[in-house]
């Protein structure tokens, strides 16, 4: 949380790297999203995508561990209101979130700050309704050519340790989807959206089984 409390402002200055990508991202989600849907988002940031996609939903809860973060989003809610969305201070590893409550679950640009996945995708799968998706977007950074990752993890590592970049993982596609096939979630669609050279951000859309309602019964 110090890392992003420190740094939300200039994240949020920041533009977008490759916008013709990200476009076509929130094009695919609002494929997968409908007026009737109860929609949890996690790690939403300064909240710039739950702004564009809040009135493609019935409701939209937008969550983040970082109140820096949360004043951003809600000073731009503020200035472009969605009656759909709210935004609410909380850790997706912590036991804020109703079980079984929502339509989709959001998670963009998260899953490979997560200090334990498998506790997250737990998460995800406890509060999705059976049938609900995980609709994702992860930088797979293992996929990096070993000799920037190898010194790349170090110097996080370090800077971590001073509280100047977060806890990060990484992965590559497959070991995501490992992880999300572990916590019980059905893979439906694996893509790159990406303009700019070589994406390593693997958007992925995994479902709960329907028949994981018999487990909650």
């Amino acid at each position: 949380m110090r890392f992003w409390n420190w740094i939300a402002r200039r994240y949020a200055a920041n533009a977008i790297a490759d916008q013709a990508g990200y476009e076509t991202t929130l094009q695919r989600v609002r494929e997968l999203l409908n007026t009737e849907h109860e929609v949890l988002e996690l790690g939403c940031g300064t909240g710039s995508t739950a702004l564009r996609l809040a009135p493609h939903t019935a409701r939209l809860l937008a969550t983040d561990l970082s109140p820096a973060m949360l004043v951003i989003a809600r000073e731009r809610l503020q200035a472009q209101p969605r009656p759909q969305l709210e935004f609410a201070l909380a850790d997706v590893d912590g036991p804020d979130f109703e079980s079984a409550r929502y339509d989709r679950v959001l998670a963009f640009n998260l899953l490979h700050l997560s200090a334990d996945l498998d506790q997250t995708l737990a998460t995800v799968v406890r509060t999705l309704r059976p049938s609900g998706l995980l609709i994702s977007k992860t930088p797979c950074l293992g996929e990096l050519n070993p000799l920037i990752t190898r010194p790349l993890a170090l110097l996080m590592r370090v800077l971590r340790a001073v509280g100047r970049a977060p806890h990060m993982r990484f992965l590559d596609e497959a070991q995501l989807s490992a992880a999300m096939q572990r916590a019980g979630l059905q893979l439906l669609a694996s893509e790159r959206h990406g303009t700019r050279g070589k994406d390593m951000r693997a958007f992925i859309v995994a479902r709960k089984p329907a028949e994981a309602q018999a487990a909650l019964t």
